[in-house]
């Protein structure tokens, strides 16, 4: 968070893609930071699916990682 936070006080937008486990963690050092940058959160777990199942995750989350990256959340 620290570094799209530094990004964007040079003008350069950032986001970031996290599990939901992490969403409360995201939002209470947004808070501490005074920065809440574009975030998308994807189904937990993450390091024990498949390759067939990271695929169909980021098949599902393509279009909301589109509008992070082109619109900005």
């Amino acid at each position: 968070m620290h570094d799209i936070r530094e990004l964007d006080s040079r003008g350069i937008p950032g986001g970031f893609i996290a599990s939901e486990v992490f969403r409360g963690a995201a939002q209470s050092q947004g808070d501490a930071l005074g920065f809440h940058p574009d975030s998308l959160f994807v189904a937990h777990p993450i390091q024990d699916r498949t390759d067939a199942e990271m695929q169909a995750l980021a098949e599902q989350a393509f279009e909301r990682v589109q509008k992070l990256v082109c619109e900005g959340g």
